[in-house]
């Protein structure tokens, strides 16, 4: 850098990029909480069903709290990025992982593996929020807060530990055979 160059301002947040990064986000809670719906359908009667259903009601809360956030950062989401969620969101009801909704094979397999991979994005969103909550620009955004953000986060970890523990516990199901 010459001495006519100023270094970048970083004491104030960016809004745009964290307006189209929690749009993201919101795209992605959107469509999984029909992929959780979606799964726990296909565990439908099952102890792994019950759990599947009360994390997709549980995700359902989150997403609304995600909206919540970003309406008191001063956002609103734009309206083709909510046609977008919508329409992945009905597909996602469909559950084009697991189309049968079978218990046995790969299908139902990566079903898992894609509700863990939902379940890890949702933690990176808190945890990033938590850090920029934690810089001099995110503490004065009284919208960013840090108890509520590390609540989520850890109800993040605790969601994948879940799906981990359905997905060992019934892999019997999906990989072996008479």
């Amino acid at each position: 850098m010459n001495d006519h160059e100023q270094a970048p301002d970083r004491t104030r947040l960016d809004k745009e990029t964290l307006f189209a990064y929690l749009d993201t986000h919101l795209l992605g809670a959107t469509n999984g909480v029909r992929l959780f719906e979606a799964a726990s359908r296909s565990w439908d009667g099952t102890a792994g069903g019950a759990e599947l259903a009360d994390l997709a009601r549980g995700i359902s809360g989150e997403r609304d709290t995600l909206v919540r956030l970003i309406h008191a950062l001063g956002h609103r989401p734009g309206r083709l990025k909510m046609a977008a969620a919508h329409s992945g969101a009905l597909i996602s009801s469909v559950n084009p992982i697991n189309l049968l909704r079978r218990r046995s094979g790969e299908g139902a397999q990566l079903e898992f593996e894609a509700l863990q991979a939902l379940l890890r994005g949702k933690e990176a969103l808190w945890d990033t929020l938590l850090f920029v909550a934690d810089t001099p620009a995110g503490r004065r955004e009284p919208a960013l807060d840090p108890t509520e953000l590390e609540r989520l986060l850890k109800a993040a970890r605790e969601q994948q530990q879940t799906v981990a523990r359905i997905m060992r516990e019934t892999a019997v199901e999906r990989f072996f055979s008479n």
